[in-house]
């Protein structure tokens, strides 16, 4: 049975680029000590909060799919989902990332909104 650790990811500041790469597990080097095979580990994401540090209204849009992707219909959470000045948003939820998967989005305007989450990290 795995043992996940508790894990956050963030506070990051969201960039007007939307293929930015915000989440992902990926272990470049799986060498470990002779005898032991380490395997990817996998993201389960429970909570990401969106919070607008401006006195305008910002927008943001988060996908699920390849590195620096967002092709339609790999729309996750927001799209163009707008939150209000010096506001916040909130989803709750189950998400599970492997390594292959990376949570790629970015916000209407350059550093406007903040991204945190807090999930899991185990290995299969």
């Amino acid at each position: 049975m795995a043992q996940n650790k508790v894990i956050r990811f963030g506070p990051v500041a969201l960039t007007n680029t939307l293929t930015t790469n915000i989440i992902n597990c990926n272990i470049t080097s799986l060498a470990g000590p002779v005898g032991y095979t380490q395997t990817q580990p996998y993201l389960i994401i429970k909570h990401i909060r969106i919070v607008n540090k401006t006195a305008s209204a910002a927008t943001f849009s988060l996908w699920i799919g390849a590195t620096g992707g967002n092709v339609a219909g790999t729309e996750a959470i927001g799209n163009a989902l707008s939150v209000a000045a010096n506001s916040s948003f909130d989803w709750y939820g189950y998400l599970r990332l492997d390594a292959a998967d990376f949570l790629v989005g970015g916000a209407s305007a350059n550093t406007t909104l903040t991204l945190e989450a807090e999930g899991e990290i185990g290995l299969v």
